[in-house]
């Protein structure tokens, strides 16, 4: 919104003149006193957040201007003013009171007030901004932490259960968002007309799949005793995203060195993140739903780089059999170097099998790196695991092949969603989590991290008067 110049300022020159006074007062009463900008900062928060409690009730209150005498109900009945209806809502003002017109008498027993339909109130509960920024907390950090931070932002006290439930709720938004998309891309009616559509101008989308730890714990019932022990459990992590070179004037130093190995350096952009605690069947459903919002069956050319786990690739060939597939890069690498680790005793004889194998895996020789293997097998049961390995995997590791054409060979996208998703939020020092909570926790930090919060909101805003 715009505002008039003229108005801000002689609202601005009041809040001055009546924070001036304010501080006067508390420096005559305080005489050894001195005041410094925080402080100057901090009064003024305060009374401007006092303004706004003031200013939004003033708001509500003439929101619905002169009562009618009735009003149609949903039902087909009729509702009749009854009077001005006292309510209160928690803003990001705090407390703010209300009265506004409140219609009733209908045969179906239902009352009505418009100004609450109108801006989505729900007496005695909170804002949707406030729930918003609560939620933006609780993706953030623990829950308890989470109280602590709100307050000294918005100058009063939350709970902690507050941040929890909205958190939590947004997740669950997040859910339902995601369930519809994956009924959309079973829909044969829908499949046959998006295949009559343009597809968009991505020629090239990658996806990546991976999955980290997080500790859940039992959560009995009333009554009941919990005999199963805490278990940890795969939150499996999905992105799609695009491509880009990197200009040479952001390049870091080991991207610098990067470019001089290779000549090239690419970036991700436009990640989009989901998530689950599932099995791979379940999970299956939600990358084809995920990949259908973004186009992923009809784009040119559809890469996934993963890590050498079997559930992820007998995934994508289930639901993507044309993509090319690529193991990352580092993980390869890093077998090569646990087989070197555990086979060769001595440095020189190591470094010499090491560096022998990687290069002949970044040049796609991956039939000798499994010779190399085998030879040492016999005595090393590491290298046995390797060959397996390799040989599975041998038409995913074409490093040079896949250079050539420009493709991202690494899976860093991924790894890093698994670090801001999981270990940063639901691996906090102390974090206790029920299945639920953790999912719907992670689905909304998901959802912040790709871009898509203010929808996720936009739909909390949509939900009080329907609860």
């Amino acid at each position: 919104m715009n505002y008039n110049t003229e108005t801000i300022s002689a609202i601005a020159e009041q809040v001055s003149s009546l924070l001036k006074m304010t501080l006067e007062q508390q420096q005559a009463q305080n005489e050894s006193g001195s005041m410094n900008i925080a402080a100057v900062e901090m009064e003024m928060r305060k009374l401007l957040r006092e303004v706004g409690a003031q200013a939004l009730s003033q708001f509500l209150s003439s929101g619905s201007g002169t009562p009618v005498a009735e009003l149609a109900c949903e039902c087909g009945g009729t509702l009749r003013y009854q009077r001005k209806r006292a309510a209160v809502i928690t803003s990001v003002f705090g407390k703010v009171r209300y009265a506004r017109a409140y219609y009733a008498g209908c045969k179906c027993g239902v009352g009505k007030a418009p100004v609450d339909e109108a801006y989505g109130l729900e007496p005695g509960a909170m804002s949707s901004g406030l729930a918003a920024l609560m939620g933006l907390a609780g993706i953030e950090f623990g829950f308890e932490q989470s109280c602590e931070w709100l307050e000294r932002f918005l100058l009063f006290e939350v709970s902690e259960n507050s941040v929890r439930s909205e958190t939590q709720t947004l997740g669950l938004l997040q859910a339902q968002r995601e369930t519809i998309i994956c009924q959309h891309s079973q829909d044969a009616v829908q499949l046959q007309a998006r295949s009559r559509e343009p597809t968009p101008g991505v020629t090239r989308l990658y996806g990546s799949l991976d999955a980290a730890k997080v500790r859940i714990e039992p959560r009995p019932r009333a009554g009941q005793k919990v005999e199963a022990q805490e278990d940890w459990r795969d939150m499996k992590v999905g992105c799609w995203y695009e491509a880009e070179p990197v200009p040479a004037a952001q390049r870091s130093t080991r991207q610098h060195d990067k470019y001089a190995r290779e000549q090239a350096v690419f970036r991700a952009k436009h990640m989009h993140y989901y998530c689950d605690i599932c099995d791979a069947e379940r999970f299956g459903s939600l990358l084809w739903g995920t990949g259908y919002a973004h186009h992923a069956e009809g784009v040119p050319e559809l890469v996934f780089v993963c890590d050498g786990a079997a559930w992820i690739w007998n995934l994508v060939a289930c639901y993507y059999p044309h993509a090319i597939q690529i193991v990352d890069w580092y993980h390869a690498k890093d077998r090569l170097q646990r087989v070197a680790q555990a086979a060769f005793s001595a440095p020189d004889e190591r470094h010499a099998w090491l560096e022998q194998t990687t290069t002949d895996l970044w040049e796609g020789r991956v039939e000798s790196v499994c010779a190399a293997c085998q030879h040492i097998a016999a005595r090393c049961h590491e290298a046995q695991q390797a060959v397996t390995y390799f040989s599975h995997n041998a038409a995913r590791m074409r490093y040079d092949q896949f250079r050539a054409a420009d493709y991202l060979i690494g899976s860093g996208t991924v790894e890093s969603a698994c670090k801001q998703i999981v270990t940063q939020r639901l691996k906090r020092p102390g974090a206790q989590w029920s299945l639920e909570g953790a999912v719907r926790t992670a689905k909304a930090r998901a959802a912040w991290l790709s871009g898509e919060w203010d929808l996720l909101c936009a739909q909390r805003a949509a939900l009080p008067l329907a609860v």
